[in-house]
């Protein structure tokens, strides 16, 4: 198949996913020295993620992601930076981790610890785009510390390069635990009324609410969980 019947696979992919929205979002790609690069705006999480593993699925190249999302609010990558690191360092979870932010070159120190207690995460922010790199202890703190990311004000993407140390095998049970996780930490959410599955990296959420954004603001905070391939939102709203 050559790199045109490609992309025009993809792009009847997308087609056909109600979620990616493309008349509603910009998503473009080309192929550049064998490499698909997928770049533009989206309005939402769902649509970048999809948009991303039906592309890898029709395509053994590497896939360079430059999609982003559409801040609900804008803001200045000085101020961006400071609500991430804000967001780290008052995450419980998180509180044996030293904590640096890179800014025009220079980095700094906001919380030191012992190289061996709990981890070291570095933040940069770049045109709205926040990179983590360093290490923590476990796959659980290594999702969570990126929707922490994700849930800052004017954060238009992450890009998650936390190691983990010592290494942990991932699964469908780790995937469960962090949305689990996730979902605990967003105090909008009635979290208890909410069950979860995995499978296959797919997530499954049943359960009650009482308004509609909590039913929406549940499966945007799964999206936001790394390696998630899919979410089944089967929660229901009682009026």
């Amino acid at each position: 198949m050559t790199g045109q019947q490609t992309l025009k696979r993809i792009r009847a992919a997308f087609e056909r996913e109600s979620r990616v929205h493309v008349h509603r979002n910009h998503i473009h790609m080309d192929l550049r020295n064998d490499k698909l690069v997928i770049e533009g705006e989206v309005n939402e999480i769902a649509a970048k993620k999809l948009a991303l593993e039906l592309a890898g699925d029709y395509t053994v190249n590497d896939i360079e992601d430059r999609l982003r999302l559409v801040p609900a609010m804008p803001m200045g990558d000085g101020a961006l930076r400071d609500e991430v690191v804000k967001a780290l360092s008052a995450e419980p979870a998180l509180r044996n981790c030293a904590i640096r932010a890179r800014h025009k070159g220079r980095e700094e120190t906001i919380r030191d610890t012992q190289p061996e207690s709990g981890g070291d995460i570095h933040v940069l922010v770049e045109d709205g785009a926040v990179t983590l790199e360093g290490e923590v202890l476990s796959l659980s703190h290594q999702r969570l510390a990126g929707v922490l990311a994700w849930w800052a004000p004017g954060c238009r993407d992450v890009a998650n390069r936390l190691a983990v140390c010592p290494p942990e095998e991932d699964s469908d049970e780790e995937i469960n635990e962090a949305v689990r996780l996730v979902l605990e930490r967003d105090h909008n959410l009635p979290s208890t009324q909410i069950g979860v599955t995995t499978k296959d990296r797919v997530v499954r959420l049943e359960g009650l609410v009482f308004r509609d954004t909590e039913r929406k603001q549940a499966e945007t905070d799964a999206w936001y969980v790394n390696r998630v391939r899919n979410v089944v939102n089967k929660i229901e709203v009682r009026h």
